[in-house]
């Protein structure tokens, strides 16, 4: 468990927890914003090639409300890589956000899925006793384009190395283009979030 904040200087818990899938198990972290105690909980879930500090502004703005839950789903941001390259399915996502309600110790929350999120959260809300008693959907609906996954194709599953800051930042600015005008501090804030350093210093 570690104390962070965003770039405002808002502040936040990083927490992790114990999943499994049939190869073995994994560890799946979430960021924790506002009091543990509020039982009026948002859980906010990422797209596909993004992380849980995506949320960051938004978490920020609500705590004031709502306890609000922002996971990294597995293969992403902090969390553990599934031992199975195959394993990164929608049912094995759901089975993580399962435990990861089960640690929150509620009855039901509020959803905000980002694409994936959103099909993670289509997903659990289709089960009878769901514990998601409203769902937000955004980038994401009932049909997906062919435009859309070939988009997503040209540069999912790359892990590309950047010899500098700079380069990375060219590189998010470029397929993250459909975010839109973003102001060059959220450009910044959306990089640095997506970066993680090698030991050779890449």
């Amino acid at each position: 468990m570690d104390n962070m904040a965003d770039p405002a200087g808002a502040s936040f818990i990083q927490r992790s927890v114990c999943c499994a899938s049939p190869a073995g198990l994994h560890r799946m972290v979430y960021n924790e914003w506002g009091e543990h105690d509020n039982p009026q909980v948002l859980v906010c879930v990422h797209g596909l090639t993004r992380n849980a500090r995506d949320f960051d502004p938004l978490a920020s703005a609500l705590v004031g409300n709502y306890r609000v839950i922002c996971p990294d789903v597995v293969g992403r941001g902090r969390s553990d890589w599934l031992r199975d390259p195959f394993g990164y399915l929608i049912p094995q996502y759901v089975n993580d956000m399962i435990v990861l309600l089960a640690r929150l110790d509620v009855e039901t929350v509020d959803w905000l899925g980002t694409s994936m999120g959103g099909l993670i959260g289509m997903a659990l809300a289709s089960h009878e006793d769901t514990p998601i008693a409203r769902l937000i959907l955004n980038d994401i609906g009932p049909v997906i384009s062919s435009e859309s996954v070939q988009r997503i194709g040209d540069y999912v599953g790359r892990a590309p190395n950047f010899d500098t800051y700079d380069a990375a930042e060219k590189y998010i600015r470029t397929v993250s283009a459909p975010f839109g005008a973003l102001s060059d501090d959220q450009w910044r804030m959306l990089t640095e979030s997506s970066l993680r350093q090698r030991a050779d210093g890449r």
